[in-house]
């Protein structure tokens, strides 16, 4: 299976310009299985949403259905969702040519305030693309290892993780995703922007590694 990651500078509050710089790369980076973005790719990691958050129509959302359906390929990425039920959610999707499978974030970084708003989730989701079986992660679930290890071994193959992980935490950003990767003996995809908010540095460094934690590719520190 071909992996892309575009771990963009994300535009804060502005998804038509998100949708077009990602648009960019995709034109660059065509042929690839699966497409991972990061974390709230759309619109900034938003912790009062009330005034950016999209919704199941969104311009996002529709750019990712779009792709999957044209290229014939899988689209991964969070986006900040208020849900038909009026609650904000920070949902991980991933979408295929056929389906739309979402994942809404369970572990709240409280320490942003991200639980002040958003609702947190509780299922599991593991979603199964051209023969590799995906758990579906966002950013400060990957501190917490229970919650990876999901029930029986081998019930998943790898795990996608979308992040706005800033470069003051880079370090651990390094350690967990490899953690993650050898305790579960499964590959890892981590997904993280570059580029900066009002709060927040972020220096990517995007990874794939293997079931060993070996680093099977890296992305560097710019889009």
């Amino acid at each position: 299976m071909k992996v892309t990651i575009f771990q963009t500078d994300v535009h804060w509050a502005n998804p038509d310009e998100n949708v077009r710089n990602v648009e960019q790369l995709l034109g660059k980076n065509t042929g690839s299985d699966l497409y991972v973005l990061p974390e709230m790719w759309a619109t900034g990691f938003a912790t009062t949403p009330q005034e950016i958050a999209e919704t199941d129509d969104s311009i996002a959302l529709k750019w990712m259905k779009q792709t999957a359906s044209d290229f014939s390929c899988a689209v991964s990425g969070s986006l900040l969702i208020q849900a038909n039920d009026g609650k904000y959610r920070n949902r991980q999707y991933f979408i295929t040519p056929s389906d739309v499978y979402y994942y809404d974030k369970h572990h709240l970084f409280t320490y942003g305030h991200e639980d002040r708003f958003i609702t947190p989730g509780n299922d599991h989701v593991i979603v199964s693309w051209k023969g590799v079986r995906f758990l579906l992660l966002t950013c400060y679930d990957l501190r917490f290892p229970l919650w990876a290890r999901y029930g029986r071994a081998g019930e998943y193959d790898a795990i996608i993780v979308v992040a706005n992980w800033p470069e003051s935490r880079q370090q651990a950003w390094r350690v967990l995703t490899r953690a993650r990767a050898i305790e579960n003996q499964c590959y890892l995809i981590g997904a993280n922007r570059v580029g900066d908010d009002e709060f927040c540095h972020y220096c990517g460094e995007s990874v794939v590694c293997d079931t060993k934690g070996d680093t099977l590719a890296e992305g560097g520190r710019n889009q």
